[in-house]
């Protein structure tokens, strides 16, 4: 009986059930197919990315000038940091520099012109007919007029007491005179150029002492040795030292340079001068 009731109680709920099912069905499709929907329009809804433009090449050359900065160790920032002796170090420096090249340069045009009065006194001087007309064929300042108008002067001068004096040695005495002279006006500066080359490294070496002893006191004053506090006046001291060679080598160069030329030119005056002596004397015996 308890079957009974149970069998017609089932058959009655079965409709109601079914329906129920039936119902909730799109329902829960409709649940689980939303979030696709929803995915879509928010991803229409969301803004476009804004796309970037890459900066041009000048622009990324400029920046990179602007974040180049001056080499705080080089010449300028030597001459504006350093105290009142480096830069006294560095004017005197300047001084041996300009001084051995203007030097080197003057000496160098006073040999060529002698040079080239050499050749002209074998093209003038020699044809003339006599000691007189050949020296006026000689230019103004130059040695050779100089030595041979001193020759001039010797046989003139041959009276009082200087005429007790062998004539041939008195005329050789004036123009050994003259040339002797001519040599002296010739080595003016070499001794410059001596002094420059032989004191310019101690100079130099004076600064590099004194950037050294500001590098020590930085780095006593900072408490330590840190590349910055020693870098500078270690860069100070390097400077001067290669400043202090870079003076001196020209000059030594240009004194060796200059003296032999010297030689070579000398031996042009003195030919010259015993050439003179000989016509002179030879003039005044025909005489």
């Amino acid at each position: 009986m308890t079957k009974t009731f149970l069998a017609r109680l089932a058959a009655v709920a079965a409709p109601f059930v079914l329906a129920f099912g039936l119902g909730s069905a799109p329902q829960f499709a409709g649940a689980q197919a939303s979030p696709a929907p929803q995915a879509a329009a928010s991803a229409a809804a969301a803004p476009a990315p804004v796309a970037v433009p890459e900066k041009p090449a000048a622009t990324a050359a400029a920046h990179a000038a602007t974040a180049k900065v001056d080499n705080p160790y080089g010449i300028g920032a030597l001459w504006s940091q350093s105290d009142a002796v480096a830069k006294a170090v560095l004017a005197i420096l300047a001084i041996m520099s300009m001084g051995s090249w203007y030097v080197i340069v003057t000496k160098l045009l006073e040999q060529m012109r002698m040079g080239r009065q050499a050749r002209a006194v074998d093209n003038e001087f020699w044809n003339a007919g006599t000691v007189q007309a050949g020296t006026a064929r000689l230019a103004e300042g130059s040695p050779f007029r100089f030595i041979a108008d001193a020759g001039m002067q010797a046989t003139q001068k041959h009276d009082g007491l200087r005429g007790k004096v062998d004539f041939a040695d008195f005329v050789d005495l004036c123009i050994h005179r003259a040339t002797e002279r001519v040599q002296r006006r010739l080595g003016n500066g070499m001794s410059l150029l001596a002094t420059v080359g032989s004191t310019a490294p101690f100079v130099g070496l004076f600064g590099t002492v004194w950037g050294i002893y500001h590098a020590l006191t930085a780095i006593g004053v900072a408490g330590q040795a840190s590349i910055d506090k020693v870098a500078g006046p270690v860069g100070e001291a390097l400077i001067m030292t290669a400043i202090g060679l870079a003076v001196a080598v020209p000059a030594v160069l240009g004194y060796n340079w200059l003296l032999r030329r010297n030689i070579a030119v000398m031996d042009d005056v003195r030919e010259f001068s015993g050439e003179l002596h000989s016509v002179i004397l030879a003039g005044s015996a025909a005489a």
